[in-house]
């Protein structure tokens, strides 16, 4: 229980990787860690979200956009997982404003001190943002390796990709990794 005490947030959305999903909610609790999934929930006092492949629901009630610094600094980590969660949260009514969801990230890569995981199709949510990734070194599904060199990040051919405060995984099959290399940076910052 070395993480007792330790906040790390998953952003949310319809399709994602249930195995993904369902290891987090329990590796980071067996670690001691909080677990919260944050989302835009539009106004309603919560949404439920459904996986990709068996269309397993997640009721979801915590909201990302009303954090002030103060609330967004006392998570350890934000994770954007797999699936077609980042796509989703890409989502704004105003194409002349950053959407909501990217506006927080970009946020959270303000503050050095928040780990921030990146996982396979995850990297979609810094496209409005891609100043976030640009010269750095990063991993994404093989699917998505031009989207990464077109924001400008440094693309390695690895499963797990350690950049200081950004760790990024291949594929939602590679969560444990993901998981693994936040818990342990989180158990040395301590």
């Amino acid at each position: 229980m070395s993480l007792k005490g330790r906040k790390i947030a998953v952003l949310m959305e319809d399709d994602y990787y249930e195995k993904e999903i369902a290891y987090y909610e329990h590796r980071f609790p067996e670690e001691g860690a909080e677990l919260h999934f944050l989302t835009r929930l539009w106004g309603k006092p919560s949404l439920t979200f459904h996986g990709h492949e068996w269309k397993a629901p997640l009721e979801v009630s915590e909201s990302f956009e009303n954090l002030d610094d103060a609330a967004l600094a006392a998570f350890s980590a934000i994770i954007v997982p797999s699936g077609m969660v980042a796509d989703r949260l890409r989502y704004t009514e105003d194409a002349k404003k950053i959407p909501p969801a990217a506006e927080f990230l970009r946020r959270a890569f303000a503050n050095k001190n928040i780990l921030k995981g990146i996982i396979c199709h995850g990297l979609w949510l810094t496209a409005p943002v891609p100043n976030l990734v640009k010269g750095r070194r990063v991993t994404v599904h093989n699917n998505l390796i031009g989207d990464a060199k077109a924001y400008g990040a440094v693309y390695a051919d690895e499963d797990l990709v350690d950049d200081g405060d950004l760790i990024t995984a291949r594929t939602g099959n590679h969560c444990h990794l993901l998981a693994r290399a936040i818990i342990e940076r989180l158990k040395s910052a301590r």
